[in-house]
């Protein structure tokens, strides 16, 4: 079982993409979340940080990739990343004016 994470360590950053700000128009936000988190601890996070109802919750990892500086390899990190929907009416308003 994974460890009890605070709401407020679930949630590393917000992810300001240009599909991010296609996705937002629709009521779908991107974060990046902590590694262990789970879709119930990554919607408590995020009802509690922007005050929203949120619908959904869908994850991915996200795999890192080969990097070359110089003559050495080296790869970037493996991070997790959640798109959450939120209830029609409700928005982040984090995301506008981007």
């Amino acid at each position: 079982m994974p460890k009890a994470l605070h709401p407020m360590q679930v949630l590393v950053r917000p992810l300001i993409t240009e599909k991010g700000t296609l996705l937002a128009s629709e009521g779908k936000y991107a974060f990046e979340v902590a590694e262990h988190a789970t879709k119930p601890q990554i919607k408590e996070a995020v009802q509690k940080a922007f005050n929203v109802t949120v619908v959904s919750v869908n994850t991915m990892h996200v795999p890192g990739k080969m990097r070359r500086v110089f003559r050495s390899r080296g790869m970037t990190r493996a991070w997790k990343k959640a798109i959450v929907t939120v209830s029609p009416g409700d928005k982040i308003e984090l995301f506008e004016g981007v």
